[in-house]
C-alpha cells in the first residue's frame, strides 16, 4: 500500500479513491468476488442493497458461524469492527476486511478492556460471559462469548451454583436474569440504538394499528421489553414475523432488518418503533458507515485490512469456541 492510502486510512478509515461512474458496482463487486474468492458477510443492519449482494446475511451468532467455516480465501465484513474482529479470531490465516474501519460500536465502545479487567478482579471466582458486541481484548479476558441468540441458552447451561460476570450490555444481562433466575453481575453498558425507543410513541402506534404486534430486541432496556408480545434476536424477530399469523409489526430494533421481514413477507407490514426523541432515528450511525462505494474500493484494493496481536487471537478464540460448541449442542 502507498504512502497516499496509507495516509487516507489513518485519515478517513476507508479507501477514498474515485470510482469510474460508468461502472456497475453491483456487476464489478460481483465479478471481484469471484477473481478473489472473496465472500461478503452482511449484518441485518446493512443499508438494502448491501444485504442484497450478501453471500450471506446475519446476525451475530449466524455471522460467527459463517465465518468458522467458510472456504473463501478474504472475508469482506460489512458490519462494525468488533464483527471483523470475530471473524479474524476465527479464521485467523484469511485477510478480513471491512469497507470502513471507524465503522464502531456503541456498546463495546461502553466497556474499555482495561476497567472491565479491573472489575472482573473483584469477583475471582466468578465465570466470565461477554456478549459478542465487544473488542477482541474483552473476548480474551472471558471464559465464554455469547449473542443475543443464545445468551439465556448458555446461561442455564452452566451449574446453577455457578457465580458469573456478564457484560458489557446491561440491558441484554438484565433480561437474561429474569429469564433464567440467575444472580448475574452486570457490567453497566449500553447500545445507544436500543436506549432510545419511546414507550408512549409505541403505545399510541399500538392504539393506532389495533392487532399489530410488538417485537424487540433484549437490547431494549426493560420498560419497552415489558411491552413486547415477543423478544429476540435480530434472527429470532425475523423468524417470528414469518410464522406469525399476525398482519402488522413494530419492531424495536435497528431499521436494517425491516428490509428482510419485508422481503419475506411482503403482504405483511412493518413500523419501525419510534425514538423517544424526534430528532432521532432508529439507525446505527456506525453500521451505517459502510456504502456499496466502500464496500467496492475495500475489495478492489484489500483494505482495510484487520489485524490483531497472535497472543490476542489465542486468548480470544477459546470463548468463542466454547460458544459456538455449545450452540451446537443445544442445536441452536
Amino acid at each position: 500500500m502507498n504512502i497516499t492510502f496509507e495516509r487516507d486510512l489513518e485519515a478517513k478509515g476507508f479507501i477514498d479513491v474515485a470510482i469510474d461512474p460508468s461502472i456497475d458496482l453491483v456487476d464489478e463487486i460481483k465479478r471481484l468476488k469471484k477473481e478473489k474468492n472473496a465472500v461478503i458477510l452482511a449484518h441485518y443492519y446493512q443499508e438494502s442493497e448491501i444485504q442484497d449482494l450478501a453471500d450471506y446475511i446475519g446476525d451475530s451468532l449466524g455471522l460467527s458461524q459463517q465465518a468458522a467455516k467458510t472456504d473463501a480465501d478474504v472475508i469482506v465484513f460489512a458490519g462494525v469492527h468488533f464483527m471483523a474482529e470475530t471473524a479474524k479470531i476465527l479464521s485467523p490465516s484469511k485477510k478480513v476486511l471491512l469497507p470502513d474501519l471507524k465503522a464502531g460500536c456503541s456498546l463495546s465502545d461502553s466497556c474499555p478492556p482495561h476497567l472491565f479487567a479491573k472489575f472482573k478482579e473483584q469477583y475471582p471466582d466468578h465465570l466470565v460471559i461477554t456478549y459478542v458486541n465487544c473488542t477482541a481484548e474483552l473476548k480474551a479476558l472471558s471464559d465464554i462469548v455469547c449473542t443475543s441468540s443464545n445468551a439465556v441458552q448458555i446461561v442455564e447451561s452452566l451449574p446453577r451454583d455457578q457465580k458469573i460476570i456478564f457484560g458489557p450490555d446491561k440491558n441484554l444481562g438484565d433480561y437474561v436474569k429474569k429469564k433464567t433466575g440467575r444472580d448475574l453481575v452486570l457490567w453497566n453498558g449500553a447500545c445507544m440504538v436500543h436506549e432510545i425507543f419511546s414507550q408512549e410513541k409505541i403505545e399510541r402506534l399500538r392504539d393506532e394499528n389495533p392487532g399489530a404486534k410488538f417485537i424487540a430486541h433484549p437490547e431494549c432496556e426493560e420498560h419497552i421489553l415489558s411491552q413486547a408480545d415477543y423478544i429476540g434476536s435480530t434472527s429470532g424477530m425475523l423468524k417470528f414475523t414469518i410464522e406469525d399469523a399476525s398482519q402488522t409489526y413494530i419492531v424495536a430494533t435497528e431499521s436494517g432488518i425491516l428490509h428482510q421481514m419485508q422481503k419475506a413477507s411482503p403482504d405483511k407490514k412493518f413500523i419501525p418503533a419510534p425514538p423517544n426523541n424526534a430528532c432521532a432515528c432508529n439507525d446505527c450511525p456506525h453500521m451505517k458507515l459502510n456504502t456499496l462505494e466502500k464496500l467496492y474500493n475495500c475489495l478492489y484494493y484489500e483494505q482495510p485490512e484487520i489485524m490483531l496481536p497472535e497472543d490476542v487471537i489465542a486468548r480470544a478464540q477459546k470463548p468463542i469456541e466454547r460458544m459456538l460448541e455449545i450452540s451446537a449442542q443445544l442445536g441452536l
